[in-house]
């Protein structure tokens, strides 16, 4: 099946006339945030609202970084599999009852949220609390060394954390959410260890499916073969774009107009044998999307549907 792209990527022509704005606007801003006195928060918030979309772009990946990197020392224990009575209504709210009582099926399947290069499951603060509010009771977050591994290693781990989380809650299958680094792990699991067998739906953000630019500015001197595997036309990602006949994995792969990291057409999977869906979010960049409300909004109807292809929102405008 030929992937099918919602909404336009964004490429390299795409984003120049911003870049030759973006100088100018936030040298502005800039000026305007460091002499304006104290209480004028109603000031600067204008000022943030009629700067371009590039600008206010980058200053919400900013408030991402900065919130993920306070949540992350808690990000470095071991998460604790959330414990829910699947039969009882009490205490839900709306969108929770919805999704129970409309799809119990997909209300029960475990969501197992992977994280990226050199991180931890303190990405997904927002995205598991949202998810689960949705209605979706077993979401559950991995914590895997991928800076002292390798892709196929890493995947070893993650079909253990699977076959963990079915055998505990009795399912036969799970949804994955992986960002960035992550994707190419659960997609190399998927693919090269059968596991499109225990995986319904693998959801990518900001995943490298194309390999990113930036790990060309690694020395090829430096002993660190997970970030060489990374660059475009590596053998792992040569491997990855082998024939994959039969999968039964749908994919949903998630990318930031503004992702500096992993570029959107980069993020993009494009793969003859795999069911795959594009999403290209305008205005985000690659740490915001974990965090984007409408991101989650989008996973969770996606997930919410386990026949058929994947339903995408519309029209979606970043927050």
């Amino acid at each position: 099946m030929r992937p099918d792209t919602e909404l336009p990527l964004a490429g390299r022509e795409s984003t120049r006339p911003w870049l030759r704005q973006l100088g100018t606007v936030a040298g502005r801003y800039t000026r305007d945030v460091a002499t304006a006195p104290l209480g004028v928060g109603r000031v600067l918030t204008r000022r943030i609202g009629a700067a371009p979309a590039a600008v206010r772009g980058l200053v919400t990946e900013a408030a991402c970084i900065a919130t993920h990197a306070a949540f992350y020392p808690v990000g470095v224990r071991a998460g604790r599999a959330p414990v829910t009575d699947l039969y009882s209504l009490a205490r839900l709210g709306p969108l929770q009852r919805g999704l129970l009582v409309g799809h119990p099926a997909a209300a029960g399947m475990p969501i197992l949220l992977v994280h990226g290069l050199v991180d931890n499951r303190s990405i997904f603060t927002r995205l598991q609390r949202t998810l689960r509010r949705r209605g979706f009771s077993r979401v559950e977050t991995i914590n895997l060394p991928l800076y002292a591994t390798g892709v196929p290693q890493a995947a070893v781990m993650l079909e253990g954390a699977v076959n963990d989380v079915l055998s505990r809650t009795g399912y036969q299958q799970v949804h994955i959410v992986a960002h960035s680094l992550g994707g190419v792990v659960a997609r190399y699991y998927v693919q090269r260890l059968r596991g499109d067998e225990q995986v319904h739906t693998l959801v990518t953000l900001g995943t490298p499916h194309g390999g990113t630019r930036l790990a060309h500015l690694v020395p090829r001197a430096v002993p660190y073969r997970l970030v060489a595997s990374l660059r475009p036309g590596s053998p792992l990602l040569t491997e990855l774009a082998q024939p994959a006949p039969g999968c039964r994995t749908r994919f949903l792969a998630i990318g930031g107009g503004l992702d500096s990291v992993v570029r959107p057409e980069s993020a993009a999977l494009i793969h003859p044998d795999l069911a795959a869906r594009n999403v290209t979010i305008p205005g985000l960049g690659h740490h915001a999307l974990p965090f984007n409300g409408d991101v989650a909004h989008g996973i969770a109807v996606a997930l919410a549907r386990l026949d058929g292809p994947i339903i995408w929102p519309a029209e979606s405008t970043p927050r």
